[in-house]
């Protein structure tokens, strides 16, 4: 029996506008507009939930922004932040994804048909990811789940901010029946409206369509309308990247001083990391320490050994490069640990299925 697809978009909650509320404390709550000031013929290039509820929303002139909401909190993007934590982020989705496909500094999708992790339910997945990125970003995702990109995608909007909804292969023919058109990504304004003049207002309107009708109308995109009016959407989801680094890291429900306590706490994820190399069949030749101090402020540092790097070595390099750090002095918030300078196997081979997996046995 063929292996279900498991596909998961994940899709952070404000990105921009939460980093900064993040950073900044006191814009916390408040309506806050990322991107030029009140007065220029700058764009919103994001704002905060806050803000949406003015009817706010990304590419509004922000002169027409501070009019809907003069109250707001007008800021300058800061990308090279914004590129740190989406790198963050995509550490995590690569501990549990196969393939990794992003979108943009906020978005992805995750292929998990071969994750072992919780006996390969992408749900349970999902909730662990968007776990990850709280307790290791504070920040927030929503996450879509389904057998396919295109319904993946949706769903990860159903439930925002902080939202998990998944469509199972058995629900998503009838799910895209009763969808707008105007919400099925890959139909813009203009193709919405196209279609709204030919009668098509749903997906089950799409549905009763031909190719030949849609190819006739729209092009090549006719092939794609007539494929997901029945929910189907056959696009893997392709990497951009192999696999350079394994990591882990975890934030503290309090901040840390001791460094016998960090040592330990860094000493356990290693043997998390280990084990995951492991799993991969991967060697690893460079060891990076991360630590986040509890005023944000982050450091990393680095050894890179001659041998591949076992438990014994973590054990003596830990505590060194703990010791480049101002650990000890300054309270820590989060520390991470993570492998690179990783060697392939010469034939990578997917793990083969140990048992048939029913159809909805994916969620």
């Amino acid at each position: 029996m063929a292996r279900q697809r498991k596909i998961i978009h994940v899709d952070m909650d404000a990105f921009f506008a939460s980093v900064e509320q993040r950073d900044h404390p006191e814009y916390r709550g408040k309506p806050l507009i990322v991107g030029g000031q009140p007065d220029s013929r700058g764009v919103v290039a994001a704002c905060s939930y806050e803000a949406r509820q003015f009817g706010i929303h990304s590419a509004m002139p922000c002169a027409r922004a501070y009019r809907l909401c003069p109250q707001a909190i007008f800021v300058r993007p800061r990308f090279e932040a914004y590129r740190e934590v989406s790198g963050q982020i995509r550490e995590i989705f690569w501990r549990y994804a196969s393939e990794v496909e992003p979108l943009s500094l906020d978005e992805a999708y995750l292929d998990v048909s071969y994750t072992a992790e919780f006996n390969g339910s992408a749900t349970l997945i999902a909730q662990a990811i968007k776990r990850a990125i709280q307790e290791e970003t504070g920040l927030t995702a929503s996450a879509g789940v389904s057998y396919n990109k295109f319904l993946a995608k949706i769903a990860s909007d159903m439930d925002k901010p902080d939202g998990l909804y998944f469509i199972r292969p058995d629900q998503g023919k009838k799910f895209v029946e009763t969808l707008p058109v105007g919400k099925f990504h890959g139909i813009g304004p203009a193709t919405e409206t196209r279609m709204k003049k030919l009668g098509i207002e749903t997906g089950l309107d799409l549905r009763q369509k031909t190719l030949a009708e849609l190819t006739e109308r729209f092009g090549k995109s006719g092939q794609y309308y007539f494929n997901i009016a029945r929910a189907i959407d056959e696009r893997p989801v392709r990497s951009q990247r192999i696999r350079k680094s394994l990591g882990k890291e975890t934030t503290f429900s309090r901040d840390i001083l001791s460094v016998a306590e960090l040592t330990a706490k860094l000493l356990d994820l290693a043997d998390i990391v280990l084990e995951s190399l492991n799993k991969h069949q991967l060697q690893a030749r460079t060891v990076t320490v991360k630590v986040k101090y509890a005023d944000f402020q982050q450091v990393t540092r680095a050894q890179t050994i001659e041998h591949n790097i076992d438990i014994e070595n973590l054990r003596q390099l830990i505590p060194l490069l703990l010791k480049r750090t101002e650990a000890g002095h300054k309270p820590v918030r989060l520390v991470g640990l993570s492998l690179s300078g990783l060697e392939l196997p010469a034939v990578e081979q997917a793990p083969q299925p140990q048992l048939d997996l029913a159809l909805n046995q994916a969620f």
